[in-house]
């Protein structure tokens, strides 16, 4: 078993809370509006409205070792190269 880090690091300026400061810490309604708002319940990612139509998606794909390996040699921009490909496979 390790033994624990005995280095503890203070920061006089954003000290560890006691008992006490949880104790006076605001809590639900008691936190101001603008604030509950600004970090309250919410959908996780890009507002509604705020993507294209068009946008691309995001997909699972399986390949070959070989094959995405090669395709990640080319360097960056990879999979816009790939996706290119795949486009002008599809209209042939």
């Amino acid at each position: 078993m390790s033994e624990p880090n005995p280095t503890v690091l203070f920061d006089d300026e954003n000290p560890e809370w006691t008992e006490v400061d949880f104790a006076h810490a605001l809590k639900g309604d008691a936190i101001p509006a603008a604030i509950r708002d600004a970090f309250g319940p919410g959908k996780r990612g890009r507002p509604v409205g705020t993507t294209k139509a068009d946008a691309k998606k995001s997909v699972t794909l399986r390949l070959d070792p070989d094959v995405l390996e090669g395709w990640r040699a080319t360097g960056p921009g990879w999979q816009a190269r790939m996706n290119k490909a795949l486009r002008a496979a599809l209209e042939a």
